[in-house]
């Protein structure tokens, strides 16, 4: 999994601009954190197509696209742009998946498993979270 998460991070630290100004990505949200923002972590491994010569597994990655405006100003646009955005560098078909060689896995599918969207009112800002979680499934090649 860890592979896989540093691969959609170095894909997207310095990839994504929003309104000119480039989106930090965060494997771990600092408290400081400016806003918009990208959040990559872990969701879940489980151990698929069990055979006698290879383990296969099916990795899924979150990643939550992260803006904030103050009271009742902006909206939901800046946040379905940075999930597009993100998409397009993380989603493709056969031709493009993470090479993974050097860890001694091979990535067989990369496919979206959806994008959900959240908004939350708070007292001071608004929060408009994309919410893509991408299913990854690897094969050990050695």
């Amino acid at each position: 999994m860890h592979h896989i998460r540093k691969k959609i991070y170095n894909l997207l630290d310095g990839g994504i601009t929003l309104n000119s100004q480039s989106v930090p990505v965060y494997n771990r949200v600092p408290t400081n954190a400016n806003h918009p923002y990208i959040w990559v972590y872990s969701l879940t491994t489980n151990e698929i197509n069990q055979n006698a010569s290879t383990y296969c597994l099916e990795c899924t990655t979150r990643i939550e696209c992260v803006t904030r405006f103050n009271g009742d100003q902006g909206g939901d646009l800046d946040c379905n742009l940075l999930v597009s955005d993100v998409l397009s560098l993380l989603r493709t078909r056969a031709n493009g998946y993470f090479d993974l060689s050097d860890n001694n896995f091979s990535v067989y599918v990369n496919v979206l498993d959806g994008v959900n969207y959240e908004q939350i009112d708070r007292d001071d800002h608004t929060y408009f979270i994309g919410i893509i979680e991408l299913i990854t499934r690897v094969e050990q090649t050695s």
